[in-house]
């Protein structure tokens, strides 16, 4: 494959004898992946990342999960402030 092609983001992967294909570093950070053979004959594979079952309860609470998205963009951007050590919440 030409290098302006892995530029682009296109590959050519080859199947073993049974039709296996690697994806190698394509696949870093990805769990699953859910495959559908479209029409016209192409395969894609689209990328998911399983969570946890007790994190579940996060990711269907739209006003939980605004509300870490906004602290995590506020300590990305530097707009936090120190309570100090949190060792007294501990029980």
């Amino acid at each position: 494959m030409s290098e302006s092609a892995k530029a682009r983001g296109a590959y050519r992967l080859r199947p073993d004898s049974k039709g296996r294909i690697t994806l190698g570093k394509l696949a870093e950070g990805v769990s699953s992946y859910r495959a559908r053979r479209q029409p016209d004959g192409k395969i894609i594979l689209e990328p998911f990342m399983e969570i946890p079952a007790d994190e579940r309860w996060l990711w269907e609470n739209k006003k939980a999960l605004e509300s870490v998205m906004k602290g995590i963009a506020d300590a990305k951007a530097g707009r936090v402030v120190s309570k100090g050590p949190f060792k007294k919440y501990l029980k």
